[in-house]
């Protein structure tokens, strides 16, 4: 019999900011093939080197661009050029959906990473935000299908796992399902919480009696506010781009990611009890 091939299933959180951009470049370094990223703000040079390193290496890189950011519409397009002048195969998203707010890479089969900040000097040091570094290669699987079909403006494939939620199409349910199954505790970081049947719900819960506790502006210590965090029960946690908002659950492309590995939650409750 052959040898058995270890199948890596590490799972790494990411949540100082001086550890974030070493943490999308060993994910940007880790491919040998191909490279798909979704980027929504990007103006770090570290991860342009990088990417320019990718191509050279032979890399197919693949970039997704918003199609519009509030205050970067040059710089998106002197992104956009860039990119282009580096090799890569850069597109804006061309589907029904406004604003491409996903954050997340794919190298290859995996690692895959999937993110609430954006590549650049704040969000690699100023802010509040999660990082998650996966060799699932079911997600990374379903976050290539993801790219795939948006890098055409196709319409949202099924079969992308049951980790990966996707907005606008399937985050209000599956979030609310989440939250109206808590039996303990709901806990929120997000200081863009203003949808108002999402309000109603967390009321509800803690009217039931599970113990509701919501960080947003002014209580994140010295960090500014930008990333989302849910913990339910301390068991399970959501990470990555989507606010509990109208225009984030309905109308705009986000990518958060479910967490259930002990190690990966603790981390997350024991980052939100520094916090509260």
């Amino acid at each position: 019999m052959g040898a058995k091939v270890q199948v890596e299933t590490e799972e790494r959180i990411v949540l100082a900011p001086g550890e974030r951009r070493e943490a999308v470049l060993e994910v940007i370094r880790a491919a040998r093939r191909r490279l798909v990223l979704s980027l929504f703000r990007c103006s770090d040079f570290k991860i342009l080197d990088a990417l320019a390193e990718a191509v050279e290496r032979k890399v197919s890189v693949q970039a997704l661009l918003t199609p519009h950011a509030k205050g970067w519409a040059k710089r998106l397009n002197e992104l956009e050029a860039f990119l282009k002048s580096m090799g890569a195969d850069v597109r804006r998203y061309g589907g029904p959906i406004r604003k491409y707010h996903a954050k997340y890479i794919v190298a290859d089969e995996g690692p895959a990473l999937v993110a609430s900040l954006n590549f650049t000097k704040k969000c690699f040091g100023k802010t509040c935000d999660f990082l998650l570094v996966t060799h699932d290669a079911a997600v990374a699987s379903g976050l290539a299908r993801l790219f795939a079909a948006d890098f055409e403006a196709a319409p949202l494939p099924d079969g992308l796992g049951d980790r990966l939620i996707v907005s606008p199409d399937h985050a209000r349910a599956q979030i609310e399902a989440l939250f109206q199954e808590a039996r303990r505790s709901i806990r929120i970081i997000d200081h863009k919480f203003r949808d108002p049947a999402m309000k109603k719900l967390v009321r509800s819960r803690a009217a039931a009696g599970l113990e509701v506790e919501v960080l947003g502006d002014g209580e994140l210590g010295d960090l500014e506010p930008h990333g989302k965090l849910f913990l339910v029960d301390d068991s399970t946690a959501v990470i990555g781009s989507i606010a509990l908002s109208g225009p984030s659950l309905d109308s705009r492309r986000e990518v958060a990611f479910l967490i259930r590995d002990k190690h990966c939650v603790a981390q997350l409750h024991d980052f939100f009890r520094s916090l509260a």
